[in-house]
């Protein structure tokens, strides 16, 4: 008997000294910096996007200030760093940023082969198409010879290619390597249609002069799963980037939000008390204190009020909730329990 209690010591042992090691490697050094280090769009409106003064907004860049909020204690500690889709990669592994939250699709090849890790899903997409409304198309059925605007470096590219040879269509793909470039292909006609997440079409309908003059399908062709990116080998980091999102997330099914946060301290439910640090392990398990979670409410919102300012009813792109509803709620948003 003493010899069982003596090994699980000593795992626990081991186990605390590596979850201790581990936090040090990314979480210290953002300490040290004192800001985030956090890669977004070049400009991606509802997700990442600078305003005329250079304050960036956007669903991708919340998460990025969720993340600040409970490392760093402040949400405006953020440095943003624009990437295009080919440099976001190597900026991460290489540690030029410190988390990836650019509308990013989780795939097998990028889990596995980048040594990248997805901390979640933060939104459910989908791939579709936008053309104009004088194409006089409805179907995605009826793009057989078109030409297809689509940037460089994204899953969109095979999406694209086994979508029309499966309805033994064709097509001339016309690549670019920024979503700017993107969109003004579209706009000067150098292509029919253009191709992306449905979220970015949205996205990129808003700088339409004519919003009304572009048409996005009905059809969606791709899986596509967004969420932020951390590297492999952090698991310390890895942990705090997901609960954060996670703590968006349970905040919204538990009904706690940045206006009633402060009241809800005083809630008897219990996972309302172990998700703001009131029970539980707090932020011990994360390396961070207790409060964690009620400054990521507190100072960003929860989920549904990230969602509904930047691309939901209360902003320009007016998306449904749809996927991205909870689970309870219609939809499949869906975080392990604050247990």
């Amino acid at each position: 008997m003493m010899r069982i209690w003596w090994l699980a010591l000593v795992s626990v042992f081991n186990f605390l000294c590596f979850t201790t090691l581990s936090e040090a490697i990314t979480l210290e050094k953002v300490k040290e910096k004192g800001e985030l280090h956090c890669g977004v769009s070049t400009g991606m409106p509802g997700f990442s996007n600078p305003d005329e003064k250079g304050i960036w907004t956007g669903m991708d860049v919340d998460i990025c200030r969720a993340v600040a909020a409970a490392a760093l204690g402040d949400a405006n500690k953020v440095k943003y760093l624009p990437l295009t889709t080919k440099q976001r990669f190597s900026a991460l592994l290489s540690g030029d940023i410190d988390l990836l939250s650019m509308s990013t699709t989780w795939t097998m090849t990028r889990d596995t082969s980048l040594a990248l890790n997805f901390a979640g899903v933060s939104y459910y997409d989908g791939q579709g198409f936008m053309v104009t409304k004088k194409a006089g198309v409805t179907s995605a059925l009826e793009l057989n010879g078109s030409e297809v605007c689509i940037q460089a470096g994204t899953t969109t590219e095979k999406n694209l290619e086994d979508f029309f040879e499966k309805h033994n269509m064709s097509y001339k793909a016309i690549f670019f390597d920024t979503i700017e470039q993107t969109i003004m292909g579209f706009k000067t006609g150098r292509c029919d249609v253009i191709t992306s997440d449905q979220s970015l079409l949205y996205a990129l309908r808003t700088k339409l002069v004519e919003q009304q003059g572009a048409v996005i399908l009905p059809e969606i062709i791709s899986k596509e799963p967004l969420g932020p990116v951390v590297r492999q080998g952090d698991d310390g980091w890895f942990n705090l980037v997901r609960w954060t999102l996670f703590a968006l997330i349970n905040a919204e099914e538990l009904g706690v939000t940045s206006e009633n946060v402060d009241d809800m301290k005083s809630s008897i439910h219990p996972n309302t008390r172990r998700l703001l640090g009131l029970d539980g392990i707090g932020g011990k398990g994360l390396g961070l204190d207790d409060e964690w979670a009620y400054r990521i409410i507190k100072q960003v919102g929860n989920y549904s009020e990230i969602f509904e300012r930047n691309v939901g009813q209360n902003s320009p792109l007016k998306i449904e909730r749809g996927l991205n509803a909870l689970w309870n709620r219609g939809g499949i948003l869906y975080a392990p329990p604050p247990l």
